[in-house]
């Protein structure tokens, strides 16, 4: 892949949702909600401050994060469908 995000960007992969609910009903593909979950293929460098300063961002490659349902903008890379946000849009690591 050849793609590196700027600044404060971060390219992220969603990762797959369940297909069958609590009760094992399953959902077909038109039914299913876009997951709100990726794993981080590549971060940017970081922020830069109002003094020159470039401060590091908080998540790195391989961190599984949540972040908002309409957050980032959908990419097509060498056939994957990725997402690039702000580092802001992301609204926690899960571990």
């Amino acid at each position: 892949m050849a793609l590196r995000p700027l600044h404060d960007r971060v390219l992220v992969k969603r990762l797959e949702s369940e297909a069958k609910t609590a009760g094992g009903i399953i959902l077909p593909d038109t039914a299913q909600e876009k997951p709100s979950e990726g794993e981080v293929l590549a971060v940017g460098t970081g922020v830069r401050g109002e003094d020159g300063k470039v401060t590091p961002l908080d998540v790195k490659a391989g961190d599984k994060i949540l972040f908002g349902k309409w957050s980032g903008t959908e990419v097509k890379v060498d056939g994957v469908d990725l997402l690039i946000m702000k580092e802001s849009d992301i609204m926690g690591i899960i571990e």
